[in-house]
C-alpha cells in the first residue's frame, strides 16, 4: 500500500504533510510505551469499547430461552438474534477497515460505536420476530467498526514490544463487556422479559461508549492510505489470503469462535431442562465463566515472553477440548468447572491470534486483522447457529464432542502452519504474493527498540 505521507493524526481524522526520508520517519513515532498516560487512556478507552461492543453483540444471549418462550419459536431460530449479528459485523468489518486507512482509526471506531448504540436501543420497540432479526443485523453491521480496527490501532500506537501485551489486555476488556452484557439481561429478562433484558444492556453500552469517546487519546502512529481503488484493495487481500500462516490464524478463529459460541449459545437450554431445571438468573450466572477469560488472555500474552506464541496458542486450544469433556457429566459442579477451562482456554487462543496477525502481515495490517475477524464472526454465525441442530437433534453429548473435534483440527492445523522454527513475525504479506515486503514508517524505530 503506498506511503505518501508522514504518520501524523492529530484527531479522528487524518492529516496528510509532505513525504520525508527514511531517517526522519525513523526518528517521527516508536509508539507509546508502557506505563505512560497515553498507553493506559489506550487500554481504558479500548476496554469500554469491548464493553460498548461485545454487551450489545450477545445481549440476547443470556434471555435465549425467554425470547424463544415469549416469540414461540425454536432455540436454533432464537440463536439468530446472534447468528445475524454477527454476519452483520462479519460482512462489514473489510469495508470498515478500508474507511479507517482513509479517515482514521478512531474516527471510524466513533462513527460505529455510535451507530450501534442507537440501533440498541431500538431493538427493545421491534413488533416482530423478523424485525427483531433485521435490528440486530444492523446493530451487528455498526459494530463492524470496532473489533479489526481497534487491534490495527493498537499495533500503530502502542511500542511493538509491547504489542502483545497490549492485545491481551483488548481481549481481557472485551469479555468482561461480554460478561456484563448477560450478566445485566439475565436478572432483568426473568423480571421484566426480554426486551427489558436487552434495554438495560444497551443503556449500559451507551455508558461505555461515552466513557470510550472520551478517554481514547488522538492517533500518532497513523498515515492515511491513498486511495488505491477496489483493485488494490483486491490485491491487499488477495496476498494475505496466501500468507499460510495468516490462513492458519483465519481457520483458527472460525472454528474456534463457532464452537465457543455454539456452547454459551445451548448450554442455557440444557440446564434450563431436566434434571437441572435452573431459573433463567441462575443460568446467567454461568457467564462468570468469562472472568477466566479476562484473566487467561493477559495471562497468555505474558506467557508468549517465555514460551512463543505458538505454543501458548495450543496449549489454549487443548484446554478447550479438556474443559468441555468435563461438561459430558450430569454433575452441575463439573460442568461449570470444565466451562471455566473451556472459556479460559478460548480466550488465550484468541488473545494470541489476534494480536499475532498485525504482527505476521507488515503491510495492510488493518485488513488483515478484518479478515481474522471476518472468519471469526463467521464462525459465530454458521457454526453457532448449527450447533443448534445437532444440539436440537442429538443432545448435548454430541454437539459437546463436535466442538472438540475442532479444537482437535485447529490445532493440528496451528501446529503445521506455525512450525516451532518460525520466527514470531512473519515476512510480511506482500512476501508471501510474491512482491518484496514493504516496511511501514513506524517498522524502523520499533525493530531497533527490540534490538
Amino acid at each position: 500500500m503506498p506511503r505518501s505521507s508522514m504518520p501524523v493524526d492529530p484527531g479522528p481524522g487524518p492529516v496528510s504533510v509532505p513525504a520525508a526520508g527514511p531517517a526522519v520517519r525513523a526518528a517521527v513515532w516508536a509508539g507509546h510505551p508502557k506505563g505512560s498516560e497515553a498507553y493506559r487512556r489506550i487500554l481504558a478507552g479500548l476496554a469500554f469499547a469491548g464493553v460498548a461492543t461485545f454487551a450489545q453483540l450477545y445481549s440476547t444471549q443470556a434471555v435465549l430461552p425467554i425470547l424463544a418462550a415469549d416469540l414461540k419459536v425454536s432455540a436454533a431460530e432464537a440463536a439468530l438474534t446472534i447468528s445475524l449479528a454477527t454476519v452483520g459485523l462479519a460482512v462489514t468489518v473489510l469495508p470498515w477497515s478500508f474507511l479507517a486507512d482513509r479517515i482514521g482509526r478512531v474516527r471510524a471506531m466513533m462513527w460505529g460505536i455510535s451507530a450501534a448504540t442507537v440501533l440498541g436501543l431500538l431493538v427493545p420497540l421491534a413488533y416482530s420476530f423478523p424485525m427483531l432479526l433485521c435490528l440486530r443485523m444492523l446493530e451487528g453491521m455498526a459494530l463492524g467498526g470496532i473489533p479489526a480496527i481497534a487491534i490495527a490501532y493498537l499495533n500503530e500506537e502502542v511500542d511493538r514490544a509491547h504489542a502483545a501485551l497490549a492485545a491481551g489486555s483488548y481481549v481481557a476488556g472485551t469479555t468482561l463487556g461480554g460478561l456484563a452484557g448477560r450478566l445485566v439481561a439475565g436478572p432483568a429478562g426473568e423480571l421484566w422479559g426480554w426486551r427489558a433484558a436487552a434495554l438495560a444492556v444497551s443503556v449500559l453500552a451507551t455508558a461505555a461508549a461515552l466513557l470510550f469517546l472520551v478517554l481514547v487519546p488522538r492517533a500518532r502512529g497513523f498515515t492515511a492510505a491513498a486511495a488505491g481503488g477496489f483493485r488494490a484493495g483486491l490485491r491487499t487481500l488477495s496476498g494475505h489470503t496466501r500468507n499460510p500462516r495468516l490462513l492458519a490464524l483465519y481457520v483458527q478463529a472460525f472454528l474456534l469462535m463457532g464452537g465457543f459460541v455454539a456452547v454459551y449459545n445451548y448450554l442455557g437450554f440444557r440446564l434450563s431442562g431436566e434434571p437441572f431445571s435452573l431459573p433463567a438468573t441462575t443460568i446467567s450466572l454461568i457467564f462468570l465463566a468469562y472472568l477466566s477469560g479476562t484473566v487467561s488472555a493477559r495471562w497468555a500474552a505474558g506467557l508468549t515472553l517465555r514460551f512463543g506464541r505458538r505454543t501458548v496458542l495450543l496449549a489454549g486450544t487443548v484446554l478447550m477440548a479438556g474443559g468441555l469433556a468435563l461438561t459430558l457429566t450430569q454433575l452441575l459442579v463439573l460442568i461449570l468447572t470444565g466451562l471455566l477451562l473451556f472459556t479460559g482456554g478460548f480466550f488465550a487462543a484468541h488473545s494470541i491470534g489476534s494480536g499475532w496477525t498485525g504482527l505476521i502481515a507488515t503491510t495492510g495490517r488493518a485488513q488483515a486483522a478484518s479478515l481474522y475477524n471476518l472468519a471469526y464472526y463467521l464462525g459465530s454465525s454458521v457454526l453457532g447457529w448449527a450447533g443448534g441442530l445437532v444440539f436440537q437433534g442429538l443432545g448435548w453429548t454430541a454437539l459437546a464432542l463436535t466442538v472438540i473435534g475442532l479444537a482437535g483440527a485447529t490445532a493440528v492445523i496451528t501446529a503445521v502452519a506455525h512450525p516451532a522454527s518460525a520466527p514470531a513475525t512473519g515476512t510480511g504479506t506482500a512476501v508471501a504474493a510474491g512482491t518484496a515486503a514493504e516496511s511501514t514508517p513506524a517498522a524502523a524505530p520499533r525493530a531497533k527498540g527490540r534490538r
